[in-house]
């Protein structure tokens, strides 16, 4: 199977304080536009999504919908993508076809890690583990094996420049 891991894209600051008024972030037009030709790249890479899972967090639920014009299936909500990856996200993703998961840093690099060098520390990665892959917004890590730890190998990582042409 293949998995993306997809950081949201350029989001407009937080109207307000507090993790209400951060969770409800829209993106920037600017992150809008920057990210369409992210889906045009990986459209002309022949990228079709199977799934799609996304966090509820406006940005990424916003960035899930640009990215949705790449899907075929199905998509959901899940709330174990706006906090650190355990168990209860992996048993979330299938394990067969083309998934994209679009979340947060520092969740996603931690992820990251976590799928392609095992278990750290027992069922969860440390909070340290993703500090070497740079996920840019709006970046992409393509990712192929069976997903869980230890069980995908790094096809690319994807700044969103890559594909601004």
């Amino acid at each position: 199977m293949e998995l993306f891991l997809v950081r949201h894209t350029l989001a407009l600051p937080p109207e307000g304080e507090g993790e209400e008024a951060d969770d409800q972030r829209p993106l920037a037009p600017k992150g809008v536009r920057r990210f369409r030709k992210v889906v045009r790249g990986l459209k002309a890479l022949g990228v079709e999504l199977t799934f799609l899972l996304t966090s509820p967090k406006r940005r990424a639920l916003e960035t899930a919908e640009l990215l949705a014009e790449l899907l075929e299936g199905e998509s959901r909500v899940t709330p174990h993508l706006a906090k650190p990856p355990g168990p209860a996200l992996l048993e979330e993703i299938p394990q067969e076809g083309r998934v994209a998961l679009v979340g947060h840093e520092p969740y996603l690099s931690q992820l990251l890690a976590w799928l392609l060098f095992g278990d750290f520390l027992g069922d969860q990665a440390p909070p340290g583990a993703g500090e070497r892959f740079l996920l840019k917004k709006g970046g992409v890590a393509w990712l192929e094996g069976t997903p869980r730890p230890g069980g995908m190998v790094l096809r690319a990582l994807l700044p969103p420049k890559v594909f601004r042409i």
